[in-house]
């Protein structure tokens, strides 16, 4: 389904936006070394709760994972990447840490996720996967606005990550968002420009470049749900909803 919003929906998009990106500031705030993945997760229920929210994850059960998610925020570290299920683990120094969260909030959804390092130490490699992601997010948006196709997102997203020298991984990527978390079209993190859906105002979007460092393979923890690299090397993942508007792109996924 693809939904397109009316202008009071994007509107209280807007609000459920700026709830997403404050409760990842205040998470990675809170992201120090020894912080318990688990406290995040109790931290991120607190904070969805006390804003009148709901959790798009914590009954969430598609069918790539195992059953429902059963926690309120997804916490990847070093080499997972996609769907990190909280677990009783401590950050340490120089940990590459993926939060990604989705929620809810007077019946319309918002998706964000931001990487970093945590501590002091930056292992080789970190923030050049890091700021690649950004940058792919940001030419993906670049590119987005009434009458561009899906293909030209994809295809900015791919040059930026290519360029790189990074694998593209195609089996999950970014999606339509709106009244529920995750809609049609499908927005791969590489593509053909001019090809696809026709972007129109009211259309939501979450963009959500992530990366490897040396593989486009995965392998699925115990847990059922945590993605991790096929090798165990690092990992990165960058996302924001956008709006489709007259005049372009809005992204919705700022802090307040």
């Amino acid at each position: 389904m693809i939904e397109i919003l009316t202008t009071a929906q994007v509107d209280r998009a807007r609000r459920t936006g700026a709830l997403v990106a404050d409760i990842l500031r205040s998470l990675r705030e809170r992201s120090l070394v020894g912080t318990n993945l688990l406290d995040l997760d109790r931290w991120t229920a607190e904070m969805i709760r006390e804003a009148g929210a709901e959790s798009c994850y914590v009954d969430y059960a598609p069918s790539f994972g195992r059953g429902p998610f059963g926690h309120y925020v997804c916490t990847a570290v070093n080499d997972a990447v996609l769907h990190g299920r909280p677990r009783d683990q401590r950050l340490a120094d120089g940990d590459l840490l993926t939060l990604d969260l989705a929620v809810r909030l007077d019946g319309v959804a918002a998706d964000s996720a931001i990487s970093f390092v945590v501590g002091e130490s930056r292992p080789p490699g970190t923030i050049d996967m890091i700021e690649t992601t950004e940058r792919a997010l940001a030419a993906g948006i670049a590119a987005a606005g009434p009458g561009a196709r899906i293909g030209d997102l994809s295809h900015a997203i791919g040059s930026v990550l290519r360029a790189a020298g990074y694998p593209i991984n195609m089996q999950f990527g970014g999606h339509g968002i709106g009244t529920t978390m995750h809609q049609d079209p499908h927005v791969a993190n590489d593509g053909r420009a001019g090809r696809g859906y026709q972007l129109r105002p009211g259309l939501l979007l979450a963009l959500e470049p992530w990366i490897m460092a040396d593989t486009d393979e995965l392998v699925t923890d115990d847990d059922g749900w945590t993605l991790r690299s096929a090798t165990g090397c690092l990992t990165a993942h960058s996302e924001h909803t956008i709006a489709i508007t007259d005049d372009g792109a809005e992204i919705l996924t700022l802090p307040s």
